[in-house]
This record gives C-alpha cells, structure tokens and sequence, in this order.
C-alpha cells in the first residue's frame, strides 16, 4: 500500500515455496523436500512491514516474516534504484532490498549437507512497482 509519504505506506508479500526456480530442476526438488523447505508443511513464506524508515540515503523496511508457522522479525535495507515513466503514461519505481535470516531462527533443516549450507540466508530482492493508471 502506497501512503502519502513512504513511511506512511506498507510492503505485503506472500511466496508460494513450492514455485522456487534456481534454473537447476534437481536442486530445486531437493530444495522443497524436508531436508530443507519442507513445503508440504510449510506451503508459504510471507511478509508484513511494521515500519518504513530513511532518510535521502538510506532506507529501511522493518517488518515480519513468517516461514510456516514461525514468525521472525527482518529489517531489509532498501535502494531506490530510480523511477521512470513509461510509454503507456505508468510510472515504475525500482528497488533493490538486501537482509538475512539465520535458518534454526525458521526451524528449517539442513539436511545431510547443513555444515556446508551453513545457518545465514542472504536475502537480496530486486523489486519492480508499477502505478496503477489512472
């Protein structure tokens, strides 16, 4: 939701963890099983901010995240990479947004792999938003 100011608006997004796609269909099978996502069990993920904070610098999303039924709080630091008009008069706005979970915070598995995968997830978004015409 688009507020008046950006610490008036809110970010919520929900993943379907079944719709992962690392380009390698073998990983991405392995990826959703128990060892690691278990998405029978844990279908979403999903995000609600609680509070946008900057200044001309710098930008901040604070908010929750919740993987199954386990919610964590997650800052993400956010870019405005620019905003541009398009030809058909819509405006878009994009973003970069960077921040990390640690997975035992999740109760995700490691699997017989987990001393490699380690327990810090990078997460690093890059986000398009369009305005609705009007």
């Amino acid at each position: 939701m688009v507020g008046a100011t950006p610490e008036a608006s809110r970010v919520t997004a929900t993943v379907d963890l079944a719709s992962i796609d690392t380009g390698q269909p073998d990983r991405d099978a392995h990826v959703r099983t128990a060892d690691l996502l278990d998405v029978e069990r844990r279908p979403t993920m999903s995000y609600q901010s609680t509070q946008i904070r900057g200044d001309e610098a710098s930008w901040w999303v604070e908010g929750d995240l919740t993987i199954g039924d386990v919610t964590r709080p997650l800052t993400l630091a956010v870019e405005l990479g620019g905003v541009e008009a398009f030809y058909d008069g819509t405006r878009h706005a994009g973003f970069e947004a960077s921040g990390e979970i640690r997975r035992k915070d999740f109760g995700l598995g490691f699997g017989p792999l987990g001393a490699a995968l380690g327990d810090v997830v990078k997460i690093e978004l890059d986000l398009q938003f369009v305005e609705p015409a009007s």
